[in-house]
């Protein structure tokens, strides 16, 4: 079965108004918004403004183009219709490209974030099986602002459209999404499992927090990643030292502040070399109550 491609799952600028935050997380998330907002001296309520900016009219692969999707017409990625969407998608889709994230947007005042940040995606359909992960990986776009984050964010599908058995990941510039790495072969990651529903306002949650920099580990992160599949979802936050101690249960408790856990939530965590030897991402994990 030959997988779908990749713009299948992302969406183009005229559905803007359905990503709206507030349309689909929680408080907690717009005030994480605001902090991301405030902290690089950008005005606006919960970075919504930031979302319709200016973006540059450089030349993009077609390959990330599509990524974005053309609407207009009613027969775009997005769904969406009308002349103003086509513009819309013809100048985003131009802006975005497969290199690195400067550029994505034109402004007389751009924001830097502490670190650069690529998206990814990967979808395997049920059944099949992947021979190389890492090139079963598709990069969406990078990021090094707080204007880009929204310009890219924006586009992404909400984790609730996406197939079963997707990932999303969210990693440091240079550092790849897989245990092998460098940067993760001597880290691990802390687990949380959700009911089948609440992905997107967790997923979203947990970008902000880490791209606002409220975990303040310094570049201990690694990435983050989201597992949709079919009895649960599972959102995993890597990190580099498997034996960081307090900076390890610093992580853990700001992971269940920021997504509001309850007191009781389990939380598991699992070695990156753990995994390599049961070939497994979730099984065989330690249990934190």
């Amino acid at each position: 079965m030959a997988q779908p491609g990749l713009s299948a799952f992302l969406t183009g600028p005229s559905a803007l108004d359905s990503l709206e935050l507030n349309s689909h997380s929680s408080t907690s998330s717009s005030g994480i918004g605001n902090r991301i907002n405030s902290e690089y001296g950008i005005t606006g309520s919960g970075g919504h403004g930031s979302r319709n900016l200016p973006l540059s009219a450089g030349s993009g692969s077609a390959a990330t183009s599509a990524y974005i999707g053309s609407t207009g017409g009613g027969g775009g990625v997005g769904g969406g219709a009308g002349g103003g969407g086509q513009a819309s998608a013809h100048t985003a889709g131009s802006a975005l490209n497969s290199g690195n994230g400067s550029g994505l947007v034109a402004s007389s005042e751009i924001h830097p974030l502490h670190f650069n940040w690529v998206f990814w995606f990967m979808h395997r359909p049920p059944g099949s099986k992947i021979v190389n992960y890492e090139s079963a990986m598709k990069k969406i776009a990078t990021f090094g602002s707080v204007e880009d984050f929204w310009a890219v964010y924006s586009h992404l599908r909400r984790p609730h459209e996406l197939p079963n058995v997707s990932d999303y990941h969210m990693f440091r510039q240079g550092v790849r999404p897989v245990w092998e790495d460098g940067a993760n072969i001597n880290g691990g990651k802390w687990i949380v499992r959700l009911k089948k529903g609440l992905a997107s306002r967790y997923w979203e949650n947990l970008i902000m927090a880490v791209v606002g920099d409220q975990f303040d580990v310094g570049s201990e992160i690694c990435g983050i990643v989201l597992s949709i599949r079919g009895a649960e979802d599972i959102l995993s936050i890597w990190n580099q030292s498997s034996q960081g101690g307090r900076t390890n249960l610093k992580i853990r408790d700001t992971m269940k502040r920021v997504l509001s856990l309850p007191a009781d939530t389990i939380m598991e965590y699992k070695t990156h070399n753990d995994a390599l030897k049961d070939n497994s991402s979730f099984r065989n994990t330690d249990i934190f109550r």
